[in-house]
Parts: C-alpha cells; sequence; structure tokens
C-alpha cells in the first residue's frame, strides 16, 4: 500500500483579508514531490485558508491513489487537533470544511500531525506564491512556481527546522476556534472568490459543465418541494416551452458536445427536448438526481414549518440533517454531487457538456466550485430552465463562469 505524506498551509494578510492556501503531496517512502496545489481565495480568515489548504491536499492525494495511507503534517494546532478530534470545532465556519476534510479518505487511512512552522516551508511558499499571483490580479500557476526549490533551500541552509515558533496565535488558550474570524466576520471570507486569470495555455482545455435546471412542472410555480422521494412530476406545458427555447439558444452557441440528465421524469424530458435540438444523444447519470425532501415531498415551505417546525430548523441549521421521514441530508447530496462531478469531468475532459438536472445539484457544484460553506445553498436563487456553467481544469481548480441565466426565456 502506497503512503503519502501531505504537508498544507493557509495564509491571511489581515484575518481576515486577501488569503490563499498552498499544499503539497509528497511519496512517503522516495520524498518525491507528487502533487502541489494552492490557490488564491480573496478575503477569508487564516483558519479558513488553512483548512481549505488541507483539503485541497487531501484531494490531491486521493487522485493519485484513494487507497494510499495519508499522514499529513501542518503548523495549524487548531486543524490538527481538530481533525484528530482532541478539539471540539465550536465555529460554524469550520465545521463544513472540516467536515468536508473527514470525507476526501477513510478516516483509518489518515493520520495527523503537528509540525513547527519551518518544517513546512513548501506548503507555506505554495500559500504565499497564490497570495503574490491574487494581488495581481493573476492565477497561481504551478509552472511557475519555485515553492519546492526554495523549500529545498532553506532546509539546507538550516539543516534542520530550528526553534518552536509553532501557532501560538492559532488557537489562544486551545479554546478550540473562537478567535478564528476576527471580529465575527463569517461569511466574507468562507465563500472564495475564484482565482483570476486564466488558465495556463499548456494545461489544455478544461471541462466545462454548462448546468441546466429542468423546466417548470405543476409543482414548481406552487413553489413545492418537488425531490427525488416525491411523484416525479413531468413537464408542464411551459416547461416544454421553456425546452424548446433553451435548446433554440444553445443550438445557435454550438459549444455543447454531450448531453447528460437525471434519471427524474423532468430532467429526462427536458434533455430529450434540448438535445433533439442539438442533433444529440442523452446519457442519464444518477448521481444527478435532486435530494429526497421525504415527508416534505408536494409541501410549501410554509406547510413544513406549519406542520414540523423543529425538523426544519435542524435541517436549515446544519447540513447533516435529513427532512422528516428519512429524506436526504445536505452533506449525503454533496457527497452523491462530487462523485458524480468528478466521474463526468474524467469522462469529458476537455469537452462541453450539458447536465440537466436540479436545484439543489447544480448549486451544490457551484458551493463546491468557490469553496462556499454548506448554508450558501440557502443564498441563492435559482430560476426553472436557467442556465450555469463551471469549467474543470486540469489542475484541479474551477471556474464559475456563468449563474442563472434566463436570458434565453425572454423575447
Amino acid at each position: 500500500m502506497r503512503e503519502f505524506i501531505v504537508e498544507a498551509d493557509g495564509g491571511s494578510r489581515g484575518n481576515p483579508g486577501p488569503a490563499g492556501y498552498g499544499a503539497v503531496v509528497i511519496d512517503a517512502a522516495t520524498g518525491q514531490t507528487l502533487a502541489e496545489r494552492a490557490e488564491y481565495l480573496g478575503v477569508a480568515t487564516n483558519n479558513v485558508a488553512e483548512y481549505r489548504g488541507l483539503v485541497a491536499g487531501l484531494r490531491a492525494a486521493h487522485e493519485l491513489d484513494p487507497s494510499a495511507t495519508v499522514h499529513v503534517r501542518m503548523d495549524s494546532k487548531l486543524v490538527i487537533e481538530q481533525m484528530s478530534g482532541r478539539w471540539k470545532i465550536k465555529h460554524p465556519d469550520m465545521k463544513p470544511l472540516a467536515f468536508e476534510a473527514a470525507r476526501v479518505f477513510p478516516p483509518a487511512q489518515v493520520t495527523y500531525e503537528w509540525i513547527p512552522r519551518e518544517r513546512n516551508k513548501h506548503a507555506d511558499r505554495l500559500a504565499n506564491e497564490a497570495m503574490d499571483a491574487g494581488k495581481r490580479g493573476e492565477r497561481w500557476s504551478p509552472q511557475d512556481s519555485t515553492a519546492e526549490l526554495e523549500a529545498a533551500d532553506a532546509r539546507a541552509a538550516a539543516g534542520t527546522a530550528s526553534g518552536d515558533a509553532g501557532d501560538a496565535g492559532t488557537a489562544s488558550g486551545g479554546a478550540g476556534d473562537a478567535g478564528t474570524a476576527s471580529g465575527g466576520a463569517r461569511d466574507a471570507g468562507t465563500a472564495a472568490t475564484p482565482s483570476a486569470g486564466w488558465a495556463p495555455a499548456d494545461m489544455g482545455a478544461p471541462a466545462t459543465f454548462v448546468l441546466l435546471r429542468h423546466g417548470e412542472t405543476p409543482l414548481t410555480p406552487q413553489k413545492r418541494f418537488s425531490g427525488s422521494g416525491g411523484t416525479d412530476p413531468a413537464l408542464s406545458a411551459a416547461g416544454r416551452e421553456q425546452a424548446e427555447r433553451v435548446g433554440a439558444a444553445l443550438a445557435r452557441r454550438g459549444t455543447v458536445q454531450a448531453v447528460v440528465a437525471s434519471p427524474l421524469a423532468r430532467t429526462r424530458e427536458t434533455a430529450a427536448i434540448v438535445a433533439g435540438r442539438l442533433g444529440l444523444d442523452v446519457t442519464v447519470e444518477e448521481g444527478l438526481r435532486e435530494t429526497d425532501f421525504g415527508a416534505w415531498e408536494g409541501l410549501t415551505f410554509g406547510e413544513v414549518r406549519e406542520r414540523y417546525p423543529d425538523d426544519l430548523t435542524a435541517w436549515l441549521a446544519d447540513p447533516e440533517a435529513r427532512p422528516t421521514g428519512g429524506g436526504e441530508s445536505f452533506a449525503a447530496t454533496a457527497e452523491r454531487v462530487a462523485a458524480a462531478r468528478d466521474k463526468l469531468i474524467a469522462a469529458y475532459a476537455g469537452r462541453t457538456v450539458l447536465l440537466v438536472t436540479h436545484v439543489t445539484p447544480i448549486k451544490t457544484l457551484v458551493r463546491l466550485a468557490l469553496g462556499a460553506p454548506p448554508e450558501s445553498l440557502f443564498r441563492m436563487e435559482l430560476s426553472a430552465a436557467s442556465l450555469s456553467a463551471i469549467a474543470y481544469y486540469a489542475d484541479g481548480n474551477a471556474s464559475v463562469r456563468l449563474f442563472n441565466d434566463t436570458s434565453h426565456l425572454r423575447g
């Protein structure tokens, strides 16, 4: 079994302020650098950046070998103690990030170790390169990085990691993460902005997902919960007209090379109409189905609040909470959608594919691309038959290019 070392770091010039992360995957047997990741995050706190670095490093290791064991080394005492389970995670900004990190590998495959900052130079320099690139309005490029060489030079000059400055200010008093977002600045830092600029030319064309929410059903104008556990309604006459307009607009653009749909009736019908205009076949992907809303299927938000107030309150506050009656949590939906995303990125590398799906999967794909917390799902508006788009690059970065465009439905 292969063993990887993941070193990760994050920084914020202001806390919160301009932030970035860096992560490196190392072969434990040879010491060879296998992968580097870095990204400018926009305005974020130091701890958010550190967690984002951890997630990026774990994902890079998982891409190399999902069966490998991973030893994480970071100079953040807070992240190491929380991920090891010795400190409670109290701050709401940290919980979804820790949850995301814990989901990359089975827990038994990952161990954590705190190291002094001087022994984390490679990841630290990657994080600073990303912040410097962001300051210039550019995207961090692995081709231009000198972090590995500079870190090696620093280690050679120092001999061993001298001093033990550590992370004294990261978790003062060891009291969890009470100070992680100074001034109470929560979402200003956690909803990361996409990196500026374009991917390097030699990275190749990205896999681009054009995300289409299905057309209206009889339940849509009434704003009723309509997931994968309900009556599976077909499109209404208005929904079919919307699908025709989408098909005409996409045919004029001529960029879509494949069509993939959720297995539910409304998405398959929308996809069939659009694909007919494009001269393409439709492939069904189970992972793109809508969340199962359990006993809330067919009800309005007001009706759910009246009948199941405690369950609704819990659901709005915790991505792990399930709708009444054994529905699907947003955390479970995110895991399923992320797996489908990865599968489709591999299948359609360098191509543009239309994904015909639902509100929650589309919002989840956008959230994951932005690195935003789960509660951001409640802060997006997504209209029936709207178009969004995300580009996925070979270095693991994503760029949200369009959201909730309905211009094709007007006029």
